[in-house]
């Protein structure tokens, strides 16, 4: 009994696509007060988080885009099942917190605002490939590949904070909305969103799977619904 009172409390260990971060962190304090497990997370992109644990980083429960994990599945390093899609994010304009408004909520005004730019910065993995190629579908790619640049992902949000008032850059709506200094202009007009979508799985390295589950599960109830809402993650 008294080594079963002196066993330390579980913590968990998730690893996860960095555009969930706000949402999730809500979520782990809820599950928290619910479960009683604590969560310790690593934030990042999905390629950079791919690799890592294909090169042997563990944790209990991965959260990355859909390919990701079936990949990660087929080399043995999470558990199979049914992976279903837990949230997913669009993409938005944003720009520094004193630029003027604008509107982008047209297929015309949101070209006009690209052209009108200074810069273009946007990031060099799926989201960043995507616009790539719209800013083709556009007409525009021409016109405005002098002013485009590409970077990592974290530094996209850096390089808006000390850039011009009049420099875009293009990300996941939640992080732009987390990020101080920022204004989101709107989200990509509607004919020419995407969303990233993102699925929950199992390590196969878990310390603790049966608390990992949980938190799992836990993500399709409403409290997680509730916070992914509140964070614009749909």
């Amino acid at each position: 009994m008294d080594s079963q009172k002196a066993r330390p409390p579980v913590n968990l260990k998730v690893i996860s696509d960095g555009p969930l971060e706000p949402a999730l962190v809500q979520i782990a304090e809820a599950f928290h007060r619910e479960s009683g497990p604590r969560v310790d997370f690593v934030f990042g992109t999905s390629p950079v988080i791919h690799d890592k644990i294909a090169n042997g980083e563990s944790a209990d429960v991965l959260i990355l885009q859909p390919n990701f994990i079936a990949e990660l599945v087929a080399s043995g390093r999470l558990v199979a099942g049914e992976h279903a899609v837990i949230a997913r994010v669009g993409l938005g304009l944003m720009a520094r917190a004193d630029a003027p408004a604008v509107d982008i909520s047209t297929m015309e005004s949101f070209k006009e605002t690209l052209l009108n730019a200074s810069s273009l910065i946007f990031n060099n993995v799926a989201s960043g490939n995507y616009f790539a190629s719209l800013l083709e579908r556009l007409g525009i790619g021409e016109a405005v590949s002098k002013k485009i640049v590409r970077t990592e992902s974290s530094f996209v949000f850096q390089r808006i904070l000390q850039g011009d008032r009049s420099d875009i850059g293009v990300a996941t709506i939640p992080l732009i909305k987390a990020t101080r200094g920022l204004r989101l202009l709107g989200p990509l007009p509607a004919e020419l969103q995407s969303y990233i979508g993102y699925a929950a799985a199992l390590m196969k390295s878990a310390t603790s799977p049966r608390a990992a589950l949980a938190f799992i599960s836990f993500l399709d109830g409403d409290a997680a619904k509730a916070a992914f809402a509140k964070h614009s993650v749909e």
